[in-house]
């Protein structure tokens, strides 16, 4: 059988901002990625969002970022490897200690925003995070964008690794994400992104935003839980998935 996982970006709510519906998306996915205070979160969401996972017996992963809160962690930073490597370590060792304190392993790590689309394609990028997963938490799968640098960079230094595939992203030719700037970048449409999510789970195709056809690995799914459409949206790729034979589970039991 077909096994995938769902994941989505959690614990992004700061000090006395909320942002998301946590509590609901938790409901539908199977691993969750918790900010770890860098781009987003704090020491109290960081806990919370840890209990949350654990209550809905979702995976935690840490979803370390560039230092960055103005900015969410979306605007491109010049930094050395050696300083990623080392925000990584530390953004990973205080949610494994949040996870380790909830009595759960810290399943997976992810990178988050520029930090992510960069390390798609800057080899040296790449393999500064996998060290700083390694070195902080060897046990834990690297979540990367499928066919990415990132893919590489983990096998290269041990570490195992789920390569993973966006449900409302259009995806370039060469397989990687176009980016949020340019028009068509987002997917709105639950018509054409499900089909899409389900073809990737299934045959390992997507259709670029050019018209061609792209093989891309796809062991979990990324979906955002920011609204309450989005929510919806989630419930229907879940739906539409055990539909078509595929078994949605955790990170863990897809990577193995």
């Amino acid at each position: 059988m077909v096994r995938v996982d769902l994941n989505s970006d959690v614990g992004e709510s700061f000090g006395a901002y909320k942002l998301g519906l946590d509590a609901e998306v938790l409901k539908h996915v199977t691993s969750a990625n918790i900010a770890c205070g860098f781009h987003a979160g704090d020491p109290m969401v960081m806990a919370k969002t840890v209990a949350l996972a654990a209550e809905n017996g979702v995976g935690v992963g840490a979803h370390p970022g560039y230092p960055d809160l103005q900015g969410f962690g979306r605007r491109n930073m010049n930094l050395t490897p050696d300083e990623v490597k080392n925000f990584v370590i530390y953004q990973v060792g205080a949610l494994a200690a949040f996870a380790r304190a909830a009595g759960r392993p810290l399943q997976h790590v992810k990178a988050h925003g520029a930090l992510y689309n960069m390390a798609a394609k800057d080899a040296k990028l790449a393999q500064a995070i996998a060290e700083g997963v390694k070195a902080a938490a060897p046990d834990a799968i690297l979540l990367a964008l499928a066919g990415s640098q990132m893919v590489t960079a983990a096998r290269e230094v041990g570490l195992k690794v789920a390569q993973e595939v966006f449900a409302d992203r259009a995806y370039t030719a060469d397989g990687t994400l176009v980016p949020r700037s340019q028009p068509g970048a987002m997917i709105h449409d639950p018509e054409v992104a499900i089909p899409r999510v389900v073809r990737m789970v299934t045959e390992g195709k997507v259709t670029a935003i050019s018209g061609e056809e792209v093989s891309i690995q796809a062991d979990s799914i990324c979906v955002h839980g920011d609204n309450p459409e989005a929510i919806a949206f989630v419930a229907r790729i879940r739906e539409a998935l055990t539909a078509a034979g595929v078994e949605v589970v955790s990170l863990a039991k897809v990577v193995g």
